[in-house]
């Protein structure tokens, strides 16, 4: 059985880690599996690591003192197992990075695990992502393009849902019910070889949150295939760190999609990116005044307002 360690980076979510840390058990036992978890806690103030010292003793915890963002902080906890610039001997065959807001269902780590067993040319694995509700979270993407960029997550893409740049890039037009080779994986887990890791290197520290995955499947994948595996599910509680500040999960997603545009199709191209999302923000805020001057929750059109106000200046002056 190869050596696995599980890597959890976490900031403010203790009662759904202490979920996920159960649930991550049970998995385990039931795949007759056995890791190491490694938890990274971005300087907490819920008492996490109280919680993780007295409930779950077993948790490698790390604590950085400050919070690092979600590719720092899987750095730390990469060079940590020994599969960062100095590698050293002991360190996992496999590792599987995983979102706290996640509940592993059944034996969906042994599966994933099988799967990598069974098949040398796979770099990483992901699984099924489901939200809380049950329903089915797109996860399978192909690598984005400069349209995807313009539609993706934009108003754009709200007044042409169906759009055939996102179809494309959410693999909309793919058989999601089969084991399938992918470009990457939404990154709330991932299971991926630890000699990958040591031919990609580590994350990207420039993107502190979203954007990060991408960029480093990028370059996973260039030693090989990254695969969807649908009979493994995992249920996720999609963003529970990021809610905490709604502006900033805005502010780091925009700022992390212009910055990769940067690296992949140029500074001039980004430019215009970052021009179009700002009139996307004027055009969000205008809506939400129209709203609130025909009375329709006012309060939450101001909220809203305030919100996407912020993202503008901090995408404008940027």
């Amino acid at each position: 059985m190869p050596a696995l360690a599980i890597v959890i980076v976490s900031w403010n979510v203790r009662d759904l880690l202490r979920r996920c840390l159960a649930a991550l058990a049970d998995s385990l036992a039931l795949s007759e599996v056995t890791a190491r978890i490694v938890v990274v806690d971005n300087a907490s103030s819920d008492g996490t690591p109280a919680m993780l010292r007295a409930e779950f003793p077993q948790v490698e915890l790390i604590e950085p003192g400050a919070n690092l963002g979600f590719a720092a902080g899987n750095n730390v906890a990469l060079e940590y197992l020994g599969l960062g610039l100095h590698a050293v001997a002991g360190a996992p065959d496999y590792v599987l990075l995983l979102n706290p807001d996640t509940e592993v269902v059944g034996r969906a780590v042994g599966r994933l695990v099988a799967e990598l067993q069974t098949h040398p040319d796979l770099v990483a694995v992901g699984p099924r992502l489901r939200y809380g509700d049950g329903s089915l979270q797109s996860s399978r993407r192909h690598f984005p393009t400069r349209m995807t960029l313009v539609w993706e997550s934009t108003p754009l893409e709200r007044l042409w849902p169906d759009n055939p740049w996102v179809r494309a890039y959410r693999c909309a037009n793919q058989f999601e019910a089969r084991v399938q080779a992918v470009d990457w994986l939404v990154g709330a887990a991932l299971l991926v070889r630890g000699t990958a890791i040591r031919a990609a290197g580590l994350f990207d520290e420039r993107f502190f949150m979203y954007s990060e995955e991408l960029e480093w499947q990028s370059r996973l994948h260039r030693g090989g295939q990254i695969a969807y595996v649908p009979d493994a599910e995992i249920i996720h509680y999609e963003g529970k760190s990021s809610e905490q500040v709604l502006a900033h999960r805005h502010i780091w997603f925009q700022q992390s999609k212009i910055r990769l545009a940067q690296c992949w199709f140029g500074w001039r191209y980004a430019y215009w990116l970052r021009l179009l999302l700002c009139l996307g923000y004027l055009y969000e805020m205008s809506v939400e005044g129209l709203k609130y001057v025909l009375g329709h929750r006012r309060t939450l059109r101001r909220q809203r307002i305030a919100v996407y106000r912020q993202v503008w200046v901090a995408l404008w002056h940027r």
